[in-house]
């Protein structure tokens, strides 16, 4: 009890700011839902790959036109798992669990996005909050506030739980986006802390976030819109052909599947 009344003055304000976040019109749709317009895709080799390339989509009427050439990615240290978000938590297969090194498969939304700097770059138009010291993502599947941003006092953190620090110095969370695997409602154990960030390296994967260049990254930030009500899929190649049509995905023939430099760097 004496832990969440520590954090509960973060939670409050981040709940309003999720509430006044336009989210799409279901999370539990099959597909991208119709009031999606932005839509970024990741497709990786297979379940095993670390490895993947990224674009970016928008889509009038019906159809779903590039917006970016497809980009190198990394993703989590052991491949990829079935996440939970708009689509995917329904598949057979393996999913993703806390600390499992897997990032999420699946379609989800775009939470917020949050950085060290005082503003979004030049251009961006989207909910933002930059990051104090005290700003906090619980990883902590024992904790009441798993997989929440919460704010606390960092010079009297919360005891026994442990979390993410979203302001640590480190150059790869300069900028985070949230993708909202797992997110309504958490459930614990099946992951946490799920982002689009700088990555380390061209061949040091994550834990579970997908990561790219800083300058893409930058772009991408500055090109999410709300009221565009953006979406991420990542999935293996082959279930991308198998999915692509019944899940209102852009076509294999506009997307980097059959791109021969899929897995370079």
């Amino acid at each position: 009890m004496l832990i969440f009344q520590r954090c509960c003055r973060g939670i409050l304000p981040a709940l309003l700011i999720g509430m006044l976040l336009v989210r799409p019109s279901t999370a539990r749709a099959e597909g991208v839902p119709a009031n999606c317009t932005q839509l970024i895709v990741a497709i990786a080799p297979d379940w095993n790959s670390m490895h993947g390339r990224l674009q970016r989509f928008e889509r009038s009427k019906d159809n779903w036109d590039p917006v970016s050439s497809p980009i190198p990615v990394l993703f989590g240290k052991s491949g990829l798992a079935w996440g939970s978000g708009i689509a995917g938590q329904e598949e057979a297969g393996l999913h993703k669990k806390e600390r499992d090194g897997r990032a999420p498969a699946g379609i989800f939304s775009i939470g917020e996005v949050f950085g060290y700097d005082t503003k979004l770059p030049p251009g961006g138009d989207y909910p933002y909050r930059q990051v104090t010291e005290g700003d906090i993502w619980s990883d902590d599947p024992r904790s009441p506030n798993y997989n929440r941003h919460i704010v606390i006092d960092p010079k009297n953190p919360p005891d026994n739980y442990s979390h993410e620090k979203m302001r640590s110095g480190d150059f790869a969370y300069h900028w985070l986006v949230e993708i909202r695997h797992n997110s309504d409602p958490p459930v614990p154990g099946q992951g946490s802390a799920i982002f689009f960030h700088i990555r380390r390296g061209v061949n040091h994967p994550t834990t579970g976030c997908t990561t790219m260049a800083e300058p893409e990254l930058v772009k991408m930030v500055a090109w999410l819109r709300a009221a565009k009500h953006p979406c991420y899929v990542l999935l293996p190649a082959e279930e991308y052909e198998k999915k692509w049509r019944a899940w209102n995905l852009p076509s294999p023939e506009k997307t980097a599947l059959n791109d021969k430099n899929s897995a370079t760097h």
